[in-house]
């Protein structure tokens, strides 16, 4: 978070993490394995390091491990091209200079890649935070703008820590001298 008397700037981190860049990985190995135990199967020539499956019979288990690597190998490209596009990078710029709030995102391919919204500093009402435990934890901080529309600050996936979201809120609360609800 950089910050000066008149700018605070928040970068968020989106897709560009150790996990998905691990389970890219991991899935990438399996779904390529998988591929090759059944075209190895199919061709009768052995294709893999590890083991031999070219004696498989190929209808049903080649045809199934053809199947699960085809499927393994389009869900690694998935999580590759969103390792590689950022989706869900971007910042948070608070500018006092300038009078406006710019939310700024990676999406996907396409016209909507960059998504820039900028608001106003005089339609900011507060700074709502969220905070749901249980099965499927969610801890948010909400940037609240006429009329009552609630515009999501942190980033999605693991969730912060309940001292970390306390700071960051209270920080920008602070910041913009508006209330910090939820707490």
């Amino acid at each position: 978070m950089e910050t000066n008397n008149f700018i605070l700037r928040q970068n968020i981190t989106g897709s560009r993490r150790f996990s998905n860049l691990w389970w890219a990985i991991v899935v990438s190995i399996g779904g390529i394995g998988f591929l090759l135990a059944g075209l190895s199967s199919y061709l009768h020539t052995n294709l893999l390091i590890v083991s031999d499956t070219s004696t498989l019979q190929f209808v049903p288990q080649g045809i199934a491990l053809t199947f699960y690597g085809v499927a393994g190998v389009l869900l690694a490209l998935y999580l590759w091209l969103m390792v590689f596009l950022n989706v869900g990078g971007g910042y948070n710029e608070f500018d006092k200079e300038k009078g406006n709030v710019t939310i700024f995102r990676f999406g996907f391919l396409g016209k909507n890649r960059r998504i820039e919204l900028v608001y106003n500093l005089d339609d900011i009402q507060a700074i709502r935070a969220e905070i749901k435990e249980g099965l499927n934890p969610r801890r948010t901080l909400y940037l609240r703008v006429k009329p009552k529309r609630d515009i999501p600050l942190t980033p999605v996936g693991e969730p912060i820590s309940l001292a970390k979201l306390e700071n960051q809120g209270a920080e920008l609360a602070r910041f913009l001298t508006v209330p910090l609800e939820g707490l």
